[in-house]
């Protein structure tokens, strides 16, 4: 049988592997990774652009011994494929050993997996209805009381398939789709103008927020960013809005991946069953969250994944581990591997969350007499061997347990081990995005201003 265009994608992946191993890899596994978007852009009530893209990427990686390589083509036919898997095998016999590759223990792989309603098999939006999606949100956010001009919005559509045959016997494929769209304003005049957003993103189209709804509220914050002050240099308490406090619950999980544990480089390499957070509270990560962003049935490796508990009541519970760095630790791999076409698989979250907490938003800064409310966050500035924090940002001034006023031009500065001890999490958890966490207090943050 030869590979075309037409062939089912376990059809492909599966004469791949065996082909490759005939070829002279001792073991080989395949990826096939397919997609197709549409998607437009409206901006100040006419359409601007309408874009489709459809592709279907394979990748091979094979091993002889303790050497390993990864190839891949966009190319399915005969003529490029056959010289792709000759490729691969002369790449292998080439490359330095690495102790610790090699395709996944049979005893992890999944052998089934459940239905997470991922796939909205409702016919797809048309570039009409995506356009009239788009339309309605910017007409909302121009509506609202100081918006002044339009950045655009834009809505999109989409669908992903997964297939992964390797040749220690695991053969599987899940389909995925998206629908989502975005607005985005300004507010005020000339040198004080202000620019703000909203968006929705769902598996399902009929999950989507309404369109006038996210309008609204994208005109509505950027009005409130009108007008900003800046503050003194000081220590304050600092609450993170939930649009940027999964930031810090990422910061964790780069902290705890295998591929920075088996290094090194990580200022939680030392910190396995020790209480790095406050006691109230849990992360957990949910690769079978139920229609979740980031939801899949199996790892990049094949691996069964399941939903994990990351710091139980405050204390760290496991490394995110693939295959590889499993090894090098010494332990087994719990399901983590994420992988493109291009390269092996490295530790990855799925449906990352931090847990609600009791109090609400209220009564989480009802004491504050002066802190800062962040809304934003500019730059990357986290040094994850040492857990040294600074970050631009702007947002509001806490004022005696109130929001009082807009401020800009802020660095926040910390360590994220000393933050992850004083954290308390509000009860306002919502799943908007792939890592998710309620708004979260962090007590004693200096901040750098005027």
């Amino acid at each position: 049988m030869s590979f075309s265009d037409k062939s089912s994608a376990l059809d492909l992946a599966s004469m791949l592997v065996e082909r490759a191993r005939h070829a002279g890899a001792e073991a080989a596994e395949v990826l096939v990774a397919e997609s197709a978007s549409l998607s437009v852009s409206w901006r100040l009530g006419k359409l601007e652009d309408v874009e489709r893209s459809e592709g279907r990427d394979i990748g091979l990686r094979v091993f002889i011994g303790k050497k390993q390589a990864t190839v891949s083509s966009t190319d399915t036919s005969e003529a490029a494929l056959q010289p792709m898997i000759e490729r691969a095998v002369a790449m292998a016999r080439a490359a330095p050993e690495d102790p610790w590759c090699g395709l996944a223990d049979k005893a992890l792989l999944a052998r089934d997996w459940p239905d997470l309603d991922i796939e909205d098999k409702t016919p797809s939006l048309s570039a009409e209805e995506l356009a009239a999606l788009a339309a309605e949100a910017e007409e909302a956010a121009l509506a609202v009381k100081g918006v002044t001009n339009s950045g655009g919005a834009s809505a999109g559509t989409g669908r992903s398939t997964a297939t992964l045959v390797t040749s220690a016997g695991f053969a599987g494929t899940y389909a995925g789709t998206s629908s989502s769209f975005s607005c985005s304003v300004l507010a005020g005049e000339g040198t004080a103008m202000e620019r703000d957003y909203d968006y929705s993103s769902m598996r399902h189209k009929a999950d989507l927020e309404r369109p006038a709804e996210i309008g609204r509220r994208a005109g509505e914050k950027a009005v409130r960013r009108l007008n900003p002050r800046k503050v003194s240099s000081q220590a304050v308490p600092v609450v993170y809005d939930p649009r940027v406090s999964g930031g810090l619950i990422g910061h964790f999980a780069g902290a705890i991946s295998g591929s920075a544990i088996a290094r090194g480089t990580s200022f939680l390499k030392k910190a396995m069953g020790q209480r790095i957070f406050p006691e109230s509270i849990s992360i957990v990560d949910d690769p079978h969250m139920k229609r979740g962003l980031r939801s899949k049935p199996f790892d990049g490796e094949g691996v069964a994944n399941r939903r994990m508990t990351l710091v139980e009541n405050g204390v760290l519970a496991t490394w995110l581990l693939d295959t590889a760095t499993a090894r090098q630790l010494g332990l087994q791999s719990t399901g983590h591997a994420a992988r493109g076409t291009g390269g092996p698989p490295s530790p990855s979250t799925t449906n990352l969350y931090m847990e609600a907490g009791c109090l609400t938003v209220k009564e989480l800064i009802a004491d504050i007499r002066s802190g800062l409310y962040i809304t934003e966050l500019i730059g990357m500035g986290v040094n994850g061997v040492t857990g040294d924090y600074s970050r631009g940002a702007s947002g509001f001034w806490i004022e005696n347990g109130e929001i009082a006023y807009p401020v800009s031009e802020i660095t926040v500065a910390g360590n994220l081990k000393d933050m992850f001890l004083n954290m308390t999490p509000a009860d306002d958890l919502e799943f908007r995005y792939g890592t998710n966490a309620p708004t979260i207090r962090v007590e004693g943050m200096t901040i750098a201003g005027t």
